[in-house]
């Protein structure tokens, strides 16, 4: 069923929020006050903090459980808002569809509320980094209003949608998870940066995963823009099936009225015009000149001066948790990048260096194949497995002729043995190519718990660390 929200009559719809995760108490805080009555489902119940706690009271929200809640309860139920990672397969999103009640994700809601443009961003890889350059170069670059930074990357949408004001701008990092939950959702400017199979247990099928991505384009007019990867049939092929304006971005077509790399001279082009030398971007390897381009797409769409683009990419140096510099001790470099779920983003990874490298691998097993790491392995000189796939990475190793330096039960006892089995000049590297909710929460969690490991070896071997 398609809901549209209207802000005029909010105050007569009972919600249902199902998850209170951190984009679930975002979702509460901020649209508890605009509906008649707001209630919360978890399967569990959950701790609460004391400002969570007051909301609850001065909200009369109600709260049921797994144990407490009912099909019948949904017959007073408006509108549901889901935590993105629920899937559509939960006891309570079934009885909803029974009942033809709308299920929403919070970027749905807090998109149409908003008074604010909004740029989305999304695609398998590349999202933080590009997200991460898109706003700093509005920050410089944008003069109208304020800017403020959201979605995936880390921000409750509802953070900071309802501050926004008419000519602020929005910049969100958005998932296929949150997407898919989206019905009336309309950026001023989206992207797609790339497509590659991943979460497809969530999905279930590559096709129904594009299908979520395409969500970011459904609603946009001719007035509206969307970057798209030229160099990727299963995209550019798409192009017909949005009404929006398409800008390509491309590292290899010869395409030359969107962001495009020129080989040749080396060169970060926009149409007919040089932004920039790859030698004077900050961040190095094949995907940051690609994350760049997207992300000057995105600035020359939106009216930004060249100034602040450049400003922007001569200086940005890592996004935290993606091939994230950590600390050298005894000569030897480590890397966090645990935001690498999927074989892509650890290629990206692997291929950015060409020293003697300890990679540190293994998480959630998602009976994905992973032989295409093979290519990259040639300067891998050893592997510490970790997670559920690592029997998965150790027939890995074997194929590559790899060493196994050993299995990490947690990661600080990979980075443990990962030292252990270095030398001087050795890079360290944590790219899983796995997701992270075996052992932990979320990435930024298992990628902190790698770095403070880290930083305890340093304090104790001595090493240098990153700013």
């Amino acid at each position: 069923m398609t809901v549209t929200i209207d802000p005029a009559t909010l105050s007569e719809r009972t919600v249902l929020l199902l998850g209170l995760g951190k984009s679930g108490q975002s979702t509460l805080k901020h649209l508890a006050p605009q509906v008649k009555q707001f209630l919360v489902y978890e399967d569990e119940a959950s701790s609460r903090d004391e400002e969570l706690a007051q909301y609850f009271e001065r909200y009369a929200v109600r709260y049921y459980t797994k144990d407490a809640f009912s099909d019948q309860l949904l017959e007073t139920v408006d509108l549901i808002v889901k935590t993105p990672g629920i899937t559509y397969d939960h006891p309570v999103i079934v009885a909803a569809a029974a009942q033809d009640l709308p299920v929403v994700t919070d970027v749905e809601v807090a998109g149409v509320l908003t008074e604010a443009s909004i740029v989305g961003i999304t695609g398998s890889n590349g999202k933080t980094t590009t997200t991460s350059l898109t706003y700093e170069i509005f920050k410089q670059g944008y003069s109208n209003g304020e800017v403020f930074l959201g979605g995936n990357i880390g921000v409750p949408v509802f953070d900071t949608a309802l501050d926004a004001k008419v000519n602020d701008q929005l910049v969100w990092e958005l998932s296929s998870f949150q997407l898919q939950g989206t019905q009336e959702f309309r950026p001023q400017i989206a992207a797609i940066l790339n497509i590659y199979p991943t979460h497809l247990d969530y999905h279930g099928s590559m096709a129904a995963y594009i299908a979520a991505k395409w969500h970011v384009t459904a609603n946009q007019t001719a007035d509206d823009y969307l970057i798209l990867n030229a160099d990727q049939p299963e995209l550019w092929t798409k192009r017909q099936e949005t009404a929006a304006t398409v800008v390509p971005v491309t590292m290899t077509q010869d395409i030359y009225d969107g962001a495009w790399y020129d080989e040749q001279e080396q060169q970060l082009m926009w149409r007919d015009e040089v932004i920039m030398t790859r030698e004077e971007l900050r961040l190095p390897g094949d995907h940051n000149v690609q994350n760049a381009l997207n992300a000057i797409a995105i600035a020359k769409c939106a009216g930004i001066d060249n100034e602040a683009i450049v400003n922007v990419l001569q200086t940005f140096t890592s996004v935290k948790h993606r091939i994230q510099f950590v600390s050298e001790i005894n000569d030897r470099k480590f890397y966090n990048d645990s935001k690498a779920t999927n074989d892509e983003a650890t290629l990206t990874a692997l291929n950015s260096f060409n020293t003697p490298t300890v990679w540190i691998a293994g998480g959630l097993e998602r009976h994905i194949p992973i032989d295409d790491l093979l290519p990259a392995l040639s300067h891998v000189k050893s592997l510490v497995t970790t997670g559920e796939t690592s029997e998965k990475f150790a027939e890995l190793a074997a194929k590559a002729g790899i060493s196994i330096a050993g299995h990490g039960e947690w990661i600080e006892d990979a980075v443990s043995i990962a030292y252990s089995h270095s030398e001087p000049g050795d890079t360290i590297l944590f790219s899983p190519a796995s997701a992270s909710w075996d052992q932990y929460p979320n990435f930024e969690v298992r990628g902190d718990r790698f770095i403070q490991a880290v930083l305890d070896l340093s304090a104790r071997e001595g090493g240098a660390t990153c700013d």
